[in-house]
């Protein structure tokens, strides 16, 4: 909505959440036929553990980077950057060097060399106001970091910066994480676009918002055990309500349900909205999810057949060629 109004020309492309989550899925497939040592830390990066692999492909490291970046643009038309070195904190680094298609190797003996060209902005973990502070004490690049007295580092930025000062020096103390960490929360939310006191808008919105949330939650494969809405009133303050399921779902119909509740119960006659969304949080896998006995288990399976069917078909035909009819604004 502020973009329309900034620039009216602007052409709006939706997201595609679930194309984006299957060319990841084929991103993080191809780097596991490389090692079995493969930690998913976003949609779009990863790490891979490197040490032992050398004799498995008799070849160097920077022709397996080199295999590993071609190979993902051969079969995915993604261009990716791939940094190798002694801890995961100087690879990320060492990745941002080439972008958007480069190998950059940092071996130990070259880290002091290399650090002398990196900003302390550079640094992952360090965002504007911790630079603000090193550069009170005349720390400007990652050298001058790790070149500090490890005290100093710690009483400026605590444990995380302790932390950091190792892993530029090479001693690696994050170890890769091969499995992934549940969401605290996953959100769909969004302005109005418009100040509307007209329940059917607030209410088409949240339906297209829960079937894009349920969309996700399934291609993930998570279940939310709670589902909050929330309205943005014309003034900006919120209001909220939380439905905690007995069984934890991705179901839409269930969400859907849910949603219709708790509008039912947020919405006053007369008031101005601008904004609305939902959360979904106490999040689980799907493989976790335990009879729920009060549910009917033929109902629920036809339902997420039928979900199946609808996802399916939108990806052989075209995003929102099928949705659910609630979704449908009036």
């Amino acid at each position: 909505w502020e973009a329309k109004k900034r620039v009216p020309r602007a052409v709006d492309t939706p997201a595609d959440f679930a194309y984006y989550e299957q060319m990841s899925d084929k991103l993080f497939a191809i780097l596991a036929r490389f090692s079995p040592e493969v930690e998913s830390y976003s949609i779009d990066e990863g790490f891979v553990g490197m040490n032992g692999i050398r004799g498995m492909w008799r070849k160097s490291f920077g022709e397996i980077a080199d295999d590993m970046r071609n190979t993902i643009k051969s079969e995915t038309g993604i261009t990716v950057s791939v940094g190798v070195s002694v801890t995961k904190t100087l690879a990320k680094i060492a990745s941002d060097i080439h972008k958007p298609d480069g190998t950059m190797l940092i071996p130990g003996r070259d880290i002091p060399v290399f650090l002398a060209g990196i900003k302390v902005k550079d640094i992952p973990g360090i965002g504007h106001n911790r630079e603000a502070l090193l550069h009170k004490f005349n720390i400007f690049t990652a050298a001058d970091y790790t070149q500090s007295n490890l005290a100093l580092i710690q009483r400026l930025l605590g444990k995380s910066g302790a932390d950091l000062w190792h892993e530029l020096r090479g001693t690696p103390l994050y170890a890769l994480e091969l499995t992934p960490k549940l969401p605290k929360s996953m959100a769909r939310t969004a302005s109005l676009g418009q100040i509307t006191q007209d329940k059917d808008t607030i209410a088409a919105h949240l339906s297209h918002h829960t079937t894009q949330l349920s969309t996700e939650l399934a291609i993930k494969r998570y279940l939310a055990g709670r589902l909050t809405v929330f309205l943005t009133l014309k003034s900006f303050a919120s209001e909220s309500l939380e439905t905690r399921f007995d069984a934890a779902t991705a179901n839409v119909f269930r969400l859907t349900q849910a949603v219709r509740e708790s509008l039912a119960q947020l919405y006053r006659v007369g008031e101005l909205y601008r904004g609305c969304g939902v959360i979904a949080t106490a999040i689980s896998p799907a493989a976790e999810r335990g009879l729920d006995l009060f549910e009917n288990a033929l109902t629920e399976d036809r339902k997420e057949r039928l979900m199946g069917t609808v996802e399916r078909l939108n990806s052989k035909y075209g995003k929102h060629t099928i949705f659910m009819s609630a979704a449908l604004t009036t």
